[in-house]
């Protein structure tokens, strides 16, 4: 296959990781890589273009616009809990006063209404946050569960991988070893078969000196 990187390490057989210089050397070759390396390919092209205003409201619209624009924020109004009477033009006017009223109306239910959460807060409260936090503790209990579970799983993965490669290791120091022995092997024959050679010549030799000598 075309681009198929062939990854021969073997981690948990390999010897010579934590020898001097080794760290440092492998990471002179990545940073020497990344240098040269340069994408030829965008490899996110089979994907939609990215939508960055998805989840903005107009709110948020309008304050990235304001930042972007480097205007201040404005500051929060208190006009709704003031209590101002009418104007001075129509302090006796019926319709502003109603008005005046109205709002301090609604003020005081606002406050009734807060007062009103305060007692609910006193009575439930401490009931709710305890539901609450046993949430919390069912959550904390579940995603410790789960991690263990992964942490599991992630262990077998390496119990396997070092199990295959320690069978892998074995393996290959026997074919090593056979190796040695056939290399050894054949140079014992090659240097048998050189003397034999020698020896083949120096007959040879001897042989025509005589024939030689026997026909002078």
């Amino acid at each position: 296959m075309a681009g198929e990187v062939l990854v021969d390490a073997l981690p948990y057989i390999d010897l010579g990781y934590d020898d001097p210089g080794v760290r440092e050397a492998a990471i002179a070759m990545v940073e020497e890589e990344c240098r040269r390396y340069r994408p030829t390919k965008n490899y996110l092209e089979h994907l939609p273009a990215l939508n960055t205003n998805a989840f903005e409201t107009e709110l948020m619209a309008a304050e990235f616009e304001r930042i972007q624009n480097r205007l201040p924020m404005e500051p929060l109004s208190m006009k709704r809990y003031e209590l101002p009477p009418p104007p001075a033009g129509k302090m006796n006017e019926v319709s502003a006063w109603g008005e005046s009223v109205d709002n301090s109306m609604a003020q005081l239910e606002h406050q009734a209404v807060r007062a009103m959460n305060l007692e609910l807060m006193a009575e439930y409260g401490c009931e709710m946050w305890k539901s609450y936090l046993e949430t919390l503790v069912t959550m904390q209990a579940k995603c410790q569960s789960r991690l263990a579970e992964v942490k599991k799983e992630i262990q077998d993965v390496n119990w396997a991988r070092k199990t295959k490669q320690t069978q892998g290791g074995e393996k290959l120091r026997s074919l090593e070893a056979q190796w040695v022995m056939l290399v050894s092997k054949n140079y014992e024959i090659e240097q048998a078969c050189a003397k034999l050679e020698e020896q083949i010549y120096h007959k040879k030799m001897q042989h025509n000196a005589l024939t030689a000598h026997a026909k002078e």
